[in-house]
């Protein structure tokens, strides 16, 4: 279902989606790294979109603001569209001093919002049984 992360940051595939996150982990040579894999399983899997959840992400540079924006771009140009989860207040008041806009990604308030822009809805389940994620 994933492969095996040559940064450490898994990339999951659901259907034609493809889900991962950054942490603050992420250095400037992983951040590359992450990148190029991305576009490889998007090219080679055909996904039509990305998910990436950066709520674990506590601080935010101009270096990973402009990978992001970059990541997007190169997505599109593939087919795929970009979705930005989970961005916390403090990332987004640094962006905003830093004078740095993420030109071209599409935002969403956490995963589950991302996913239902994406095309995804959690379906209600019937009393004692468990919730499955299907396409709409």
């Amino acid at each position: 279902m994933s492969s095996p992360p040559a940064t450490g940051v898994p990339i999951l595939r659901l259907g034609d989606v493809l889900v991962t996150g950054l942490l603050n982990e992420l250095d400037d040579e992983a951040a590359l790294r992450f990148t190029s894999e991305l576009m490889e399983r998007i090219a080679t899997e055909g996904a039509r979109g990305v998910l990436i959840d950066i709520s674990r992400l506590e601080i935010i540079d101009s270096f990973v603001a402009r990978t992001l924006m970059e990541l997007t771009t190169t997505a599109r140009l593939l087919g795929a569209r970009v979705i930005v989860a989970g961005m916390r207040p403090p990332v987004a008041i640094t962006l905003a001093e830093l004078g740095l806009q993420l030109t071209g990604v599409e935002t969403a308030l956490n995963a589950e919002q991302g996913m239902a822009a994406l095309g995804w809805h959690q379906s209600p389940a019937p009393p004692g049984e468990v919730r499955h994620d299907r396409r709409r």
